[in-house]
C-alpha cells in the first residue's frame, strides 16, 4: 500500500492496523536519521518512538505532503535536534523538568489507547530485571545523567548505556506486541 492511502487511512478511519504498516515501513529509516543526528541509540530510539507517538497523536490534523520522505526526514531531523538541545541543557541544569499535564482535549478512545499503553508499559518496566529497571527510572523517568547514575550505583557509564538499551529494547517490543495484537 502506498504511504499516502495509509496515512489517509490513519487520519480519516483511526486505522491502527495501517499505523503499525506506516511504524513497520519507516521505523529504521527514522532511526537512522535521528542516529545521524544524536550519535546514541536509546535517543535515536525515543526520537523515533516520539515522531510516531505525534503523528498517531496528531492523525486528525495532518496535513498529507506530496513527498513523504522528504517531509519525514524534516520532521523527525528537528525532532532530533530539538532532543538533543533539551539533553544538553538538561545535563546543564541540576535541575529535572517538570512534564507537562496530559491533554485534557484528547478524545476518549485516545485517552483509553494512552491508558492501555500506559499500562504496558508499567507492566514490562516491573518485569524488567532490577537493576535493568533502576537504571531506566533514574535515566529516563528521573532525567539524571549517566555520570550521576553510574557514580550512584559504582558502575561505568558504559553499563548505564547498556543497561538503558536493554530496556528500551524489551519496552519496545511489548508496545510493538500491543501493536499488533490491536490488527
Amino acid at each position: 500500500m502506498e504511504v499516502t492511502e495509509l496515512l489517509k487511512n490513519i487520519q480519516k478511519h483511526d486505522s491502527q492496523p495501517d499505523f503499525r504498516s506506516l511504524y513497520d515501513m519507516y521505523y529504521d529509516r527514522f532511526f537512522r536519521i535521528a542516529f545521524y543526528y544524536l550519535q546514541r541509540d536509546e535517543w535515536a530510539q525515543e526520537v523515533t518512538l516520539d515522531v510516531f507517538t505525534g503523528i498517531w497523536n496528531n492523525r486528525k490534523h495532518l496535513s498529507i505532503p506530496d513527498d513523504f520522505n522528504k517531509y519525514s526526514y524534516t520532521l523527525v531531523r528537528n525532532a532530533a535536534l530539538n532532543y538533543l538541545e533539551k539533553e544538553q541543557r538538561r545535563e546543564a541544569s541540576p535541575l529535572a523538568s517538570v512534564p507537562d499535564p496530559p491533554s485534557s482535549t484528547s478524545s476518549p478512545e485516545e485517552r483509553m489507547i494512552d491508558e492501555e499503553l500506559f499500562s504496558i508499559y508499567e507492566k514490562s518496566l516491573n518485569d524488567l530485571p532490577e537493576r535493568c529497571r533502576e537504571i531506566f527510572i533514574k535515566v529516563r523517568e528521573e532525567k539524571q545523567s549517566y555520570t550521576s547514575v553510574a557514580e550512584e550505583l559504582n558502575i561505568s557509564p558504559k553499563t548505564v548505556d547498556a543497561q538503558l538499551q536493554k530496556a528500551s529494547a524489551r519496552l519496545k517490543e511489548k508496545i510493538n506486541n500491543y501493536f499488533r495484537g490491536k490488527q
